[in-house]
């Protein structure tokens, strides 16, 4: 019993003298830490953007089409010849969406190919009122299938491609035979969107 006593209070009296040294070295690595992670908060502050990435510091966050998604990385934008397929202008981005690429990514491509007039064909990732109609102005022709973005259907409503426009009249052709007529002319974004609708949408015989 005493030697065991003897033992147990040799083990305290070494727990005791090495409990102190174990607290400064504990300290010690968290001050290190606290230093790293103020010495990355000013780097990141000091960026244009507020962000920096510590394994490719090239890359950046970026928003994804799913909501509250996104990814660390690069949207990489690439122009192909279609007669030779070659690759005739690329540019690295950290912009996810590429709704705002396509009127910069044909300008540059038309300007390398050295032509006054080009026919750009996209996906529909790059449909965009205002990126279309710089296009246009630019000297580019545009195809590319227009995305259908509208909860309409999923409402038990129809959508936009439900109705057939009739140039010659003006006119709106709704499913139901009516005629959405023009009323009046507004703009968004810079640009100016003409107003068509029908008052007979509270009789309709198919709603």
């Amino acid at each position: 019993m005493k030697e065991s006593a003897a033992r147990y209070l040799a083990q305290l009296d070494t727990a005791d003298r090495q409990e102190p040294s174990e607290s400064i070295e504990l300290k010690k690595t968290h001050l290190t830490e606290m230093q790293k992670l103020e010495a990355i908060e000013k780097q990141m502050l000091a960026s244009p953007d507020k962000q920096i990435s510590l394994t490719d510091p090239g890359s950046r966050s970026m928003a994804t089409s799913g909501r509250g998604s996104g990814v660390v990385g690069y949207n990489v934008q690439i122009a192909v010849d279609t007669e030779h397929h070659l690759i005739v202008h690329h540019e690295v981005t950290n912009v996810g969406s590429d709704r705002s690429q396509l009127s910069s990514t044909a300008t540059a491509a038309k300007e390398v190919l050295g032509v006054e007039k080009l026919e750009a064909v996209a996906d529909r990732s790059y449909f965009n009122g205002e990126e279309i109609k710089a296009c246009d102005d630019a000297g580019i022709t545009v195809t590319l299938p227009k995305p259908v973005t509208s909860g309409a259907k999923s409402a038990g409503r129809f959508g936009k491609q439900d109705f057939v426009y009739k140039p010659q009249r003006d006119v709106y052709l709704c499913p139901a035979g009516e005629k959405l007529t023009y009323r009046f002319t507004a703009e968004e974004h810079g640009q100016k969107l003409r107003r068509y609708w029908t008052d007979a949408c509270h009789t309709c015989p198919i709603t």
